[in-house]
């Protein structure tokens, strides 16, 4: 291995010693060798940057520049102090910075310094305030945008439009993008604070450098304030072009946006499209030239140049841009593979897949769902899996979004598996004023029921939402009704839509919380397929899955005696009694529950048979329309008193009770006495007597 690739290998090493030099360089005295050996790097490597900026298609291929932008003003700054010490030490300041003290000044140290303060000016008032204004008008731009680009890569993701890996790698690009004009905003101040300190070296080094001479007795005064204004202001060209290179690097970075070639490609592009533009202001020149004691030669030249300019790119525009356009990188064509025939049975195969989640629009309802024309519906989406995942701890799946034209223009439809299972209208123009039991006064519109829950509500124009809403109606937008809608068909269909391979996801996801119990129970004890039954058993009945290690610990406990997934999932809800419970309390910690009088749970529990289907009540038709017409006067008993009642019974009850209550009252929850939380305050407000099953 040569030097130079073990040298490459190290450049992070390099780097620190680079730096640790540079340091040692602001208290060190150098040599003149050493002094110009520096002024020449630091000169080439400000042309570098420069060329480097202008010629890089977009700014986050120089997202180094930040950092770069610090070490070269360092390493400047390290310079002009140690040629500071050599001017005023030994009154020389190297070849460089005499040529260049010599070049500007021409003999007079009175003009040379004029002119070196009118550079200092350009670059400190125009371009490094430019810049520097520039990078923070851009940088609190692009962080306040940072929330609406991640949002949009969110519903995009929700849409289906991009995959996990493509959401990931766009957040990527948005927070490079951020933390790169954040960073150019800083480094601007470097930049202006590089330009202060070398008008403050020169003033330092003229009038340390008159007083050295003086004292020295070096010559008269006009001698001496000649020799080291020289030096000064040459040592101040050598230090100030770089940064002038530097800070113009700066600006050309953080003013481009919306540019796919290089710089120079986007001016020539750009400008070559305006033969019209080129044309006039040739005619202007032209003209300028007849002006008494303008040359007029050189403005006819000119003038004539453009004329002829524009002629030429209207003739030629397609030609120019194809000159210019971005280079598409081609890649060796390869042999088309070759497709399964159409009459195979592989030509059919992915009209076989279905989407889990689907919703299918009416072409009056496509705005909502398109995110350039303002739609929200995608963003509300991804708002309902979050909220899902955080009430059930299950991921919903993605939700394809599809424009339908047998649909109705206000109508959608949500698909499980490919098949409907719910369809409503829309007005997209309008807004949802529904009517939750407090309404003061009743406005006008178009009168229907709210499709989640059944309520009476009115379409309204949004004119009109402030005073819907102090009436008492809650006001909703279209978009907010089908997620709400989604939100309900998932909640319900949960169970359906666990599938193995998301299940697989959760236990892998529980196992960097728990590794013991996974490993000790998948798949030794119960497979992927086990856990979901049981999973599945607990969403059917929106029992949370959250707490994935007292469900696996549970399920290790009793694998061993219980291969029921039904028996399993029914000492897990013993397990969770806390997260079942929590969902049915009240503000005041209270649980309002409605029991079975004794002897009739004695009876029901000796009519309990086990099935192919699990345990079932096994009673009459009309015993059973009897219990649950009781069942049905205490809920509603409750309900009129504004309370929300569960059914508590055994724990061998309450699985067959549940069973044979959700085909009538779905909406009414069956707990056994071993889900009761201890920290649940327990209020009966109801019995169901035996004198129902007695009269049977």
């Amino acid at each position: 291995m040569t030097l130079l690739q073990r040298l490459l290998k190290n450049t992070d090493l390099l780097l620190g010693v680079g730096l640790l030099v540079v340091v040692a360089m602001l208290v060190l005295p150098l040599p003149t060798a050493i002094i110009d050996f520096g002024l020449c790097i630091a000169l080439a490597s400000a042309v570098l940057i420069l060329l480097s900026a202008v010629n890089v298609e977009e700014p986050m291929r120089f997202s180094i520049f930040p950092s770069l932008l610090l070490v070269t003003t360092l390493f400047r700054l390290a310079l002009s102090i140690a040629a500071t010490k050599m001017i005023l030490g030994h009154g020389e300041g190297g070849h460089v910075i005499e040529t260049f003290g010599n070049f500007v000044m021409g003999g007079d140290f009175v003009v040379g310094f004029v002119a070196f303060l009118i550079l200092m000016a350009v670059q400190f008032l125009v371009i490094t305030n430019g810049a520097g204004r520039v990078s923070e008008v851009v940088a609190r731009f692009t962080l306040d945008a940072m929330p609406g680009k991640q949002m949009a890569i969110d519903a995009d993701l929700a849409a289906g439009l991009i995959d996990e890996e493509g959401a990931r790698t766009r957040r990527k690009e948005v927070k490079q993008e951020a933390d790169f004009y954040g960073a150019m905003d800083g480094a601007s101040k470097f930049v202006k604070g590089d330009a202060i300190a070398s008008l403050l070296i020169i003033v330092i080094n003229v009038i340390g450098g008159f007083a050295v001479g003086f004292f020295r007795g070096e010559g008269d005064a006009i001698q001496i304030l000649q020799r080291y204004a020289l030096l000064s202001v040459g040592e101040g060209l050598v230090s100030q072009i770089p940064a002038l290179l530097i800070s113009t690097a700066s600006g050309l970075l953080v003013t481009r946006s919306g540019q796919e070639r290089s710089m120079g490609g986007e001016v020539f592009s750009q400008l070559a499209g305006q033969e019209k533009a080129i044309l006039a202001s040739g005619g202007f020149l032209c003209l300028f030239g007849f002006v008494p004691g303008f040359p007029t030669l050189i403005f006819l030249g000119v003038g004539g140049t453009l004329i002829a300019m524009s002629r030429y790119l209207k003739k030629n525009g397609d030609m120019i841009e194809s000159l210019f356009a971005k280079k598409v990188e081609k890649k060796p064509v390869e042999a088309a593979p070759v497709g399964p025939a159409p009459s195979s049975p592989e030509a059919v195969m992915p009209l076989l897949s279905v989407d889990a989640l689907e919703i299918e629009v009416g072409y009056a309802l496509t705005k909502l769902a398109d995110v350039k024309a303002g739609g929200d519906l995608p963003e509300r989406i991804t708002a309902t899996r979050r909220q899902i995942a955080i009430d059930l701890g299950y991921v919903m799946p993605s939700v394809r979004i599809r424009d339908a034209i047998t649909l109705s223009p206000n109508t959608y439809v949500i698909k499980v598996r490919g098949e409907e299972v719910a369809r409503a209208d829309v007005e997209p123009e309008l807004l949802l004023a529904i009517n939750s039991g407090g309404v003061v006064q009743p406005i006008p519109g178009q009168v229907v029921k709210e499709p989640v829950f059944g309520l009476d509500a009115v379409w309204i124009s949004r004119e009109v939402r402030d005073v819907a809403e102090r009436n008492g109606y809650t006001v909703i937008e279209p978009s907010a009704m089908i997620s709400t809608h989604l939100s309900e068909i998932v909640k319900a269909y949960a169970a359906e839509l666990l599938s193995r391979q998301e299940v697989a996801q959760i236990v892998e996801n529980a196992k960097q919380v728990n590794a013991a119990v996974v490993e000790e129970l998948v798949p030794n004890v119960v497979q992927i397929g086990d856990i979901q039954k049981v999973l599945q058993h607990l969403l059917r009945e929106r029992v949370p899955i959250r707490d994935m290690v007292t469900v696996l610990e549970t399920m290790a406990d009793y694998s061993g005696r219980v291969k029921d997934p039904e028996q399993m999932g029914e000492l897990v809800r013993s397990a969770i009694s806390r997260t079942i419970t929590r969902q049915y309390l009240d503000h005041e910690n209270k649980l309002y529950c409605i029991t079975l009088d004794p002897s009739l749970e004695r009876r029901l529990t000796d009519q309990i048979q086990m099935t192919a289907g699990g345990s079932i009540l096994a009673v009459d038709p009309h015993t059973q329309q009897t219990l649950v017409r009781n069942i049905r006067e205490q809920s509603e008993n409750a309900m009129a008193q504004g309370l929300q009642a569960v059914v508590l019974c055994s724990a061998t009850l309450r699985l067959p009770l549940r069973r044979l209550v959700e085909r009538y009252i779905p909406q009414l929850h069956v707990l056994s006495y071993n889900e009761v939380s201890s920290r649940a305050e327990v209020e009966f407000v109801g019995q169901v007597q035996a004198e129902a099953e007695a009269a049977a």
